[in-house]
Protein backbone atom coordinates (compact mmCIF):
# COMPACT_ATOMS: atom_id res chain seq x y z
CA UNK A 1 0.00 0.00 0.00
CA UNK A 2 3.14 2.67 1.06
CA UNK A 3 4.01 1.74 -2.50
CA UNK A 4 1.30 1.86 -4.01
CA UNK A 5 0.57 5.80 -2.51
CA UNK A 6 4.21 6.90 -3.24
CA UNK A 7 3.87 5.77 -7.08
CA UNK A 8 0.68 7.77 -7.08
CA UNK A 9 1.91 10.85 -5.60
CA UNK A 10 4.73 10.61 -8.42
CA UNK A 11 2.70 10.05 -11.61
CA UNK A 12 0.49 13.52 -9.94
CA UNK A 13 3.67 15.18 -9.07
CA UNK A 14 4.88 14.44 -12.66
CA UNK A 15 1.79 15.26 -14.35
CA UNK A 16 3.05 18.57 -15.88
CA UNK A 17 6.09 16.45 -17.55
CA UNK A 18 3.29 13.91 -19.46
CA UNK A 19 4.21 13.65 -22.90
CA UNK A 20 2.20 11.61 -25.36
CA UNK A 21 3.44 10.84 -29.44
CA UNK A 22 0.37 9.34 -30.85
CA UNK A 23 -2.47 10.43 -32.82
CA UNK A 24 -5.56 8.98 -31.23
CA UNK A 25 -6.70 8.59 -28.15
CA UNK A 26 -7.90 5.52 -28.50
CA UNK A 27 -4.04 3.87 -29.97
CA UNK A 28 -2.15 1.27 -28.52
CA UNK A 29 0.05 3.13 -26.26
CA UNK A 30 2.88 1.94 -23.47
CA UNK A 31 4.60 4.17 -20.55
CA UNK A 32 7.86 4.86 -20.51
CA UNK A 33 9.42 6.25 -17.21
CA UNK A 34 12.34 8.69 -18.32
CA UNK A 35 14.54 11.41 -16.54
CA UNK A 36 13.53 15.32 -17.19
CA UNK A 37 17.14 15.57 -19.69
CA UNK A 38 15.28 13.36 -22.08
CA UNK A 39 12.68 15.34 -22.37
CA UNK A 40 13.92 19.06 -21.66
CA UNK A 41 16.06 18.87 -24.30
CA UNK A 42 13.25 18.24 -26.75
CA UNK A 43 14.81 14.84 -28.00
CA UNK A 44 11.40 12.72 -27.05
CA UNK A 45 9.67 15.52 -29.53
CA UNK A 46 11.77 14.21 -31.85
CA UNK A 47 12.65 10.74 -31.84
CA UNK A 48 8.84 9.49 -30.49
CA UNK A 49 6.78 10.84 -33.71
CA UNK A 50 8.74 8.56 -35.90
CA UNK A 51 8.49 5.91 -33.75
CA UNK A 52 4.47 5.98 -33.67
CA UNK A 53 4.41 6.69 -37.36
CA UNK A 54 6.40 3.41 -38.20
CA UNK A 55 4.42 0.97 -35.20
CA UNK A 56 0.88 2.41 -34.56
CA UNK A 57 2.02 2.43 -30.72
CA UNK A 58 1.94 5.84 -28.89
CA UNK A 59 4.62 6.28 -26.08
CA UNK A 60 3.02 8.43 -23.04
CA UNK A 61 5.90 9.34 -21.28
CA UNK A 62 6.56 10.72 -17.05
CA UNK A 63 9.57 12.76 -17.47
CA UNK A 64 10.93 12.74 -14.07
CA UNK A 65 14.48 12.43 -11.98
CA UNK A 66 16.34 8.98 -12.27
CA UNK A 67 15.39 8.06 -8.48
CA UNK A 68 11.80 8.92 -9.17
CA UNK A 69 11.88 6.83 -12.46
CA UNK A 70 13.15 3.66 -10.92
CA UNK A 71 10.47 3.92 -8.29
CA UNK A 72 7.65 3.95 -10.42
CA UNK A 73 8.70 1.19 -12.76
CA UNK A 74 9.60 -0.89 -9.85
CA UNK A 75 5.93 -0.06 -8.62
CA UNK A 76 4.94 -1.35 -12.42
CA UNK A 77 3.93 2.20 -13.05
CA UNK A 78 5.66 1.89 -16.33
CA UNK A 79 5.95 -0.49 -19.26
CA UNK A 80 9.84 0.94 -20.31
CA UNK A 81 12.59 3.05 -18.29
CA UNK A 82 15.05 4.99 -19.36
CA UNK A 83 17.77 6.52 -17.30
CA UNK A 84 21.29 7.39 -17.16
CA UNK A 85 22.68 5.85 -13.73
CA UNK A 86 24.16 2.61 -14.48
CA UNK A 87 24.77 1.28 -10.91
CA UNK A 88 21.09 1.55 -10.27
CA UNK A 89 20.01 0.14 -13.73
CA UNK A 90 22.05 -3.02 -12.89
CA UNK A 91 20.01 -3.78 -9.29
CA UNK A 92 17.23 -2.92 -10.98
CA UNK A 93 17.46 -5.90 -13.04
CA UNK A 94 19.37 -7.54 -10.87
CA UNK A 95 16.22 -7.41 -8.16
CA UNK A 96 14.00 -8.86 -10.52
CA UNK A 97 12.23 -5.90 -12.06
CA UNK A 98 13.52 -5.33 -15.15
CA UNK A 99 14.43 -7.22 -18.06
CA UNK A 100 18.17 -6.99 -20.33
CA UNK A 101 20.03 -3.20 -19.80
CA UNK A 102 20.01 -2.01 -23.12
CA UNK A 103 22.30 1.03 -23.95
CA UNK A 104 20.73 3.29 -26.15
CA UNK A 105 22.57 6.66 -26.36
CA UNK A 106 25.24 8.75 -24.54
CA UNK A 107 26.04 12.48 -24.57
CA UNK A 108 28.16 14.09 -21.25
CA UNK A 109 27.89 16.30 -18.26
CA UNK A 110 29.44 19.56 -18.14
CA UNK A 111 30.29 21.71 -15.60
CA UNK A 112 29.25 25.26 -15.69
CA UNK A 113 29.07 28.71 -13.91
CA UNK A 114 29.73 32.15 -14.32
CA UNK A 115 31.41 33.78 -16.68
CA UNK A 116 33.87 35.33 -14.16
CA UNK A 117 34.24 32.48 -12.30
CA UNK A 118 35.65 33.39 -8.47
CA UNK A 119 37.10 29.52 -7.81
CA UNK A 120 39.11 29.95 -11.46
CA UNK A 121 38.36 26.75 -12.80
CA UNK A 122 38.19 27.41 -16.21
CA UNK A 123 39.48 25.12 -18.79
CA UNK A 124 40.16 22.66 -16.13
CA UNK A 125 40.16 19.30 -17.57
CA UNK A 126 40.03 17.26 -14.21
CA UNK A 127 36.72 18.05 -13.22
CA UNK A 128 37.16 16.19 -9.43
CA UNK A 129 39.64 18.96 -9.25
CA UNK A 130 37.61 21.65 -10.23
CA UNK A 131 34.71 20.77 -7.62
CA UNK A 132 37.65 20.90 -4.81
CA UNK A 133 38.30 24.59 -6.14
CA UNK A 134 34.98 25.08 -5.68
CA UNK A 135 34.90 24.25 -2.35
CA UNK A 136 37.70 25.31 -1.05
CA UNK A 137 36.98 28.50 -2.24
CA UNK A 138 33.17 28.05 -0.79
CA UNK A 139 32.01 29.44 -4.41
CA UNK A 140 28.45 28.85 -4.49
CA UNK A 141 27.24 25.93 -6.06
CA UNK A 142 23.78 24.80 -7.15
CA UNK A 143 22.86 21.08 -7.17
CA UNK A 144 19.86 19.48 -8.47
CA UNK A 145 19.01 17.35 -4.74
CA UNK A 146 16.56 15.15 -6.45
CA UNK A 147 18.21 11.49 -6.57
CA UNK A 148 17.97 12.22 -10.32
CA UNK A 149 20.96 10.51 -12.51
CA UNK A 150 22.68 14.09 -12.71
CA UNK A 151 22.41 14.53 -8.92
CA UNK A 152 24.06 10.87 -8.32
CA UNK A 153 26.66 11.38 -10.72
CA UNK A 154 27.12 14.88 -9.02
CA UNK A 155 27.35 13.23 -5.07
CA UNK A 156 29.95 10.63 -6.64
CA UNK A 157 32.07 13.09 -8.26
CA UNK A 158 32.50 15.01 -4.56
CA UNK A 159 33.08 11.93 -3.31
CA UNK A 160 36.39 11.86 -5.13
CA UNK A 161 37.46 15.34 -4.27
CA UNK A 162 37.05 14.08 -0.64
CA UNK A 163 34.47 16.44 -0.17
CA UNK A 164 30.94 15.92 1.62
CA UNK A 165 28.56 19.53 0.62
CA UNK A 166 26.04 18.25 2.99
CA UNK A 167 28.28 20.01 5.30
CA UNK A 168 27.87 23.22 3.80
CA UNK A 169 23.84 22.85 2.94
CA UNK A 170 22.45 26.26 2.90
CA UNK A 171 25.54 27.82 2.93
CA UNK A 172 27.80 27.76 -0.56
CA UNK A 173 26.22 24.56 -1.31
CA UNK A 174 22.37 25.18 -2.01
CA UNK A 175 20.21 21.66 -2.43
CA UNK A 176 17.45 22.13 -4.81
CA UNK A 177 15.45 19.49 -4.95
CA UNK A 178 14.63 20.43 -8.77
CA UNK A 179 15.16 19.78 -11.92
CA UNK A 180 18.06 20.80 -14.49
CA UNK A 181 16.17 23.58 -15.70
CA UNK A 182 15.19 24.94 -12.74
CA UNK A 183 18.79 24.38 -11.19
CA UNK A 184 20.25 25.99 -14.23
CA UNK A 185 17.53 28.62 -13.17
CA UNK A 186 18.97 29.35 -9.93
CA UNK A 187 22.64 29.16 -11.03
CA UNK A 188 22.27 31.77 -13.64
CA UNK A 189 20.50 34.24 -10.80
CA UNK A 190 22.80 33.43 -8.15
CA UNK A 191 25.68 33.17 -10.60
CA UNK A 192 26.44 29.72 -8.91
CA UNK A 193 28.55 26.36 -10.65
CA UNK A 194 26.17 23.82 -11.50
CA UNK A 195 26.79 20.94 -13.05
CA UNK A 196 24.60 19.94 -16.13
CA UNK A 197 23.78 17.60 -18.64
CA UNK A 198 24.95 18.90 -22.14
CA UNK A 199 21.50 18.06 -24.13
CA UNK A 200 19.74 20.10 -21.41
CA UNK A 201 22.52 22.93 -21.42
CA UNK A 202 22.04 23.52 -25.18
CA UNK A 203 18.46 23.93 -25.25
CA UNK A 204 18.27 26.53 -22.18
CA UNK A 205 17.81 29.78 -23.33
CA UNK A 206 18.51 31.54 -20.03
CA UNK A 207 21.75 31.52 -19.51
CA UNK A 208 22.88 35.31 -18.50
CA UNK A 209 26.31 35.33 -17.60
CA UNK A 210 26.66 31.59 -17.23
CA UNK A 211 29.28 29.40 -19.50
CA UNK A 212 31.01 26.37 -19.47
CA UNK A 213 34.14 25.80 -17.91
CA UNK A 214 35.09 22.71 -17.26
CA UNK A 215 34.52 19.78 -20.05
CA UNK A 216 35.65 16.46 -21.68
CA UNK A 217 36.80 14.50 -18.19
CA UNK A 218 36.13 10.92 -19.07
CA UNK A 219 34.28 11.14 -16.02
CA UNK A 220 31.54 13.26 -17.06
CA UNK A 221 30.33 10.45 -20.23
CA UNK A 222 26.52 10.42 -19.39
CA UNK A 223 25.00 7.06 -21.05
CA UNK A 224 21.17 6.47 -21.20
CA UNK A 225 20.10 2.77 -20.82
CA UNK A 226 16.16 1.29 -21.49
CA UNK A 227 15.25 -1.64 -20.07
CA UNK A 228 11.71 -3.61 -20.09
CA UNK A 229 9.79 -4.03 -16.79
CA UNK A 230 9.80 -7.50 -16.05
CA UNK A 231 5.94 -8.79 -16.64
CA UNK A 232 6.57 -11.87 -14.65
CA UNK A 233 7.06 -9.26 -11.89
CA UNK A 234 4.06 -7.02 -13.09
CA UNK A 235 1.48 -9.41 -15.67
CA UNK A 236 0.08 -5.81 -16.88
CA UNK A 237 3.22 -4.32 -18.38
CA UNK A 238 3.20 -4.59 -21.78
CA UNK A 239 6.20 -6.37 -22.96
CA UNK A 240 5.66 -6.65 -26.64
CA UNK A 241 5.06 -3.32 -27.31
CA UNK A 242 7.72 -2.17 -24.74
CA UNK A 243 10.02 -4.71 -26.10
CA UNK A 244 9.32 -3.19 -29.93
CA UNK A 245 9.97 0.36 -28.76
CA UNK A 246 13.24 -0.72 -27.45
CA UNK A 247 14.45 -2.83 -30.41
CA UNK A 248 13.61 0.45 -32.63
CA UNK A 249 15.55 2.66 -30.51
CA UNK A 250 18.46 0.02 -31.56
CA UNK A 251 18.20 -0.22 -35.02
CA UNK A 252 19.28 1.57 -37.50
CA UNK A 253 15.70 3.98 -37.75
CA UNK A 254 16.17 4.59 -34.00
CA UNK A 255 19.63 5.39 -33.92
CA UNK A 256 19.10 7.65 -37.18
CA UNK A 257 16.42 9.55 -35.37
CA UNK A 258 18.67 10.04 -31.92
CA UNK A 259 21.81 11.08 -34.19
CA UNK A 260 19.73 13.71 -36.12
CA UNK A 261 18.39 15.81 -33.07
CA UNK A 262 20.55 18.69 -32.46
CA UNK A 263 20.33 22.16 -31.58
CA UNK A 264 21.97 24.95 -33.54
CA UNK A 265 23.53 22.47 -35.77
CA UNK A 266 25.01 20.42 -32.37
CA UNK A 267 23.82 17.31 -31.80
CA UNK A 268 22.64 16.19 -27.79
CA UNK A 269 22.72 12.61 -28.04
CA UNK A 270 25.09 9.82 -29.82
CA UNK A 271 23.11 6.56 -30.97
CA UNK A 272 25.43 3.63 -29.12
Amino acid sequence: MIGAAISRRLFLAASSAFVVAGARADAPFITVASTTSTQNSGLFDHILPRFTRESGIAVRVVAVGTGAALRLARNGDADVLIVHHRASEEAFVAAGFGRQRHEVMHNDFLLVGPKDDPAGIAGEANVVQALGAIARTRAPFASRGDDSGTHRREQALWREAGVDPGEASGLWYRELGAGMGATLNLAAALGAYTLTDRGTWLGFGNRRNLVVLSEGDSRLRNTYAAILVDPERHPHVKAVAGQRFIDWLLSPAGRAAIESFEIGGKRLFHAR
